[in-house]
């Protein structure tokens, strides 16, 4: 059985902070890459960040310098730290698990719930 819950979105005022989590399990967990997407109304689910097992990280322009991807392979956990979020920051965001595919990734086709992310005053 797949497992993908994100958790840890909210309401947050310009400028603030958000950590994500997504608890996987194992098998998903060892895959060969883990990230996270983020999707906005009438928009395409964006890449946001992503992380291999040996550590290696590599984020979108739009979020370089501002967000730290993580992971604890105790707790088969993924993070997602944020910090001055901008009103564009606004999306649910996902989690996902994936295997080297050439010059890209191919991630599961299995998606969670997702968590709110909202950036407003």
């Amino acid at each position: 059985q797949v497992q993908l819950v994100e958790s840890g979105g909210g309401l947050v005022q310009p400028g603030g902070s958000l950590r994500l989590s997504c608890a996987t399990s194992g098998s998903i967990f060892s895959r060969y890459v883990m990230g996270w997407y983020r999707q906005a109304p009438g928009k395409q689910r964006e890449l946001v960040a992503t992380i291999t097992s040996g550590g290696s990280t590599n984020y979108a322009d739009s979020v370089k310098g501002r967000a730290t991807i993580s992971r604890d392979n105790v707790k088969n956990t993924v993070y997602l730290q944020m910090n001055s979020l901008k009103p564009e920051d606004t999306a649910v965001y996902y989690c996902n698990a994936g295997a080297r595919a050439g010059a890209a990734y191919h991630w599961e086709n299995y998606w969670g719930q997702g968590t709110q992310v909202t950036v407003s005053s």
